[in-house]
């Protein structure tokens, strides 16, 4: 499957719906990878391992730089990271599928040189667990 089509939704809380934020262009890696903690006893013949808390990684979406309306995904993540809010997130594949979260957003505009396009990234320190949802039949 291709990621084009997916989208990237976020709400304040208390809100009711997610607003898309235009512009997306790439997503990251979505899951959990749980430590690996080694728990073998002294009869053991070999190490033991159980699964620990899991670490998601970075959540770093890309974004098209544009900063010319108050609602622009630039502005508004901006205004969000200067306030420190949480903020709740819904990403959804072309499939259906959505993955729905909260976090802290911090942003980041690239660089650019000849040619170069400028983009900003949205890293969100995530504040929950991931939610995924298949899609409906």
């Amino acid at each position: 499957m291709l990621a084009n089509g997916a989208k990237l939704g976020y709400k304040k809380s208390g809100a009711s719906s997610f607003t898309d934020l235009p512009g997306l262009k790439e997503i990251p890696e979505m899951g959990i990878e749980p430590e690996k903690v080694e728990n073998t006893c002294l009869t053991d013949k070999n190490k033991q391992y159980e699964n620990g808390i899991g670490d998601p990684g970075d959540l770093v979406y890309k974004f098209r730089y544009e900063n010319t309306k108050e609602d622009s995904p630039y502005r508004v993540m901006r205004k969000a990271q200067d306030s420190g809010e949480v903020l709740d997130f819904q990403e959804t594949l072309i499939d259906g599928t959505t993955t729905e979260f909260s976090g802290q957003v911090s942003v980041k505009r690239t660089g650019g040189g000849v040619n170069g396009v400028v983009e900003f990234n949205l890293s969100v320190a995530l504040q929950s667990e991931l939610a995924v949802n298949d899609p409906t039949v």
